[in-house]
């Protein structure tokens, strides 16, 4: 789910569009190749889905929006986003403090 990058660390994200609300729905799939799964809000329409999961991860992880690159997925459920300026550490430790065990 979490990878080292040289300038932040990448996530992989099962995204789950039109929603309640935008939220972490919790892990999808197992080792290596687990997602985190986030319901989404907006429709994956126009790039909507995609712009409303830039900045719930922004604010999830504390980063400007700028920070977070959708670096691959972009009309797919399955997403990989690169959030620059993070440690591997950090990213950790947010996402055991937002994922119900």
């Amino acid at each position: 789910m979490l990878r080292a990058a040289p300038d932040g660390v990448t996530l992989a994200v099962r995204a789950q569009p039109g929603a309640k609300k935008t939220a972490i729905a919790g892990i999808y799939g197992e080792g290596t190749a687990a997602q985190l799964k986030v319901a989404v809000q907006a429709p994956p329409l126009e790039g909507r889905a995609n712009e409303a999961l830039i900045a719930f991860l922004a604010g999830t992880f504390g980063v400007p929006k700028s920070a977070v690159v959708l670096a691959a997925g972009e009309l797919s459920r399955n997403k990989v986003f690169l959030l620059r300026g993070i440690t591997m550490a950090r990213a950790t430790a947010v996402l055991a403090q937002r994922i119900d065990t």
